[in-house]
């Protein structure tokens, strides 16, 4: 899941409720996509000056995730190892660490650590919200500068285009043209990154990250992180090219 800040006009006497750390007016799209770059849920319309956190509270998805009412599969453990471990959603450091939010670690790791597989192995599952963001602002060119409409109509804009990028991405016909092979990153046969041709027509500054502030997680989701980071090193978790960042 990812979410990101849509540039708006500044709206007619709404004093700073839409201005963001960023310095402009906005207002958020969250998502959460799936495996194969679709959106699965999508809010869009909370104020840009909200924190990264009360942006996630205030969506539906977030509050069923907070109260523990998703029905998210319950917990089992990981292939072959012990520790039950919940289901979890792969975010960045927008969001929160939680039992059900997994995000990379933050610090600096040195090489040979196995945090910094972790690491890797979590932001390389990340890449794909990232490559979906991205494909839309790249394609639809409404986002590439700011909305000069009304708050309730960058609404409708917004969730039409993720509503056609969903349709495209299901129509197998469609499919091909929308997105072609090499659309996406890609690596090679050495594990290396190949930045996908959406990048080509893609300015990082069309669609702003939420901004990312440290907090405090909790015991258990820092344990059910640490847990997953020993399965991807054991001999059923781990993947061969993740040696080149030991």
């Amino acid at each position: 899941m990812d979410g990101k800040h849509i540039r708006i006009m500044c709206p007619n006497k709404s004093g700073s409720h839409f201005f963001n750390y960023k310095k402009f007016h906005s207002i958020v799209l969250f998502a959460v996509v799936d495996a194969h770059y679709k959106f699965l849920y999508v809010n869009v319309g909370c104020q840009g000056r909200n924190s990264d956190g009360g942006v996630f509270a205030n969506t539906t998805f977030g509050k069923t995730i907070i109260n523990k009412t998703l029905h998210i599969p319950p917990v089992e453990p990981l292939l072959h190892r012990e520790r039950n471990t919940p289901y979890v959603l792969v975010a960045d450091d927008a969001f929160p660490l939680s039992e059900n939010i997994i995000k990379p670690y933050s610090c600096d790791l040195n090489r040979g650590s196995p945090k910094r597989v972790c690491k890797y192995r979590i932001s390389r599952a990340r890449r794909v919200v990232e490559n979906v963001f991205g494909l839309l602002s790249s394609v639809f060119r409404i986002f590439h500068t700011s909305f000069e409409l009304e708050v309730e109509t960058v609404k409708c804009a917004t969730l039409a285009t993720c509503y056609l990028h969903n349709f495209l991405r299901r129509n197998k016909r469609a499919r091909q043209l929308y997105t072609p092979p090499a659309t996406f990153d890609m690596e090679d046969t050495d594990f290396n990154l190949i930045p996908g041709q959406w990048r080509q027509n893609y300015d990082p500054d069309d669609l702003i990250n939420l901004e990312n502030r440290p907090r405090n997680a909790s015991v258990i989701a820092k344990l059910n992180r640490d847990e997953f980071m020993h399965y991807f090193m054991s001999q059923l978790g781990s993947v061969p090219w993740q040696s080149a960042y030991l």
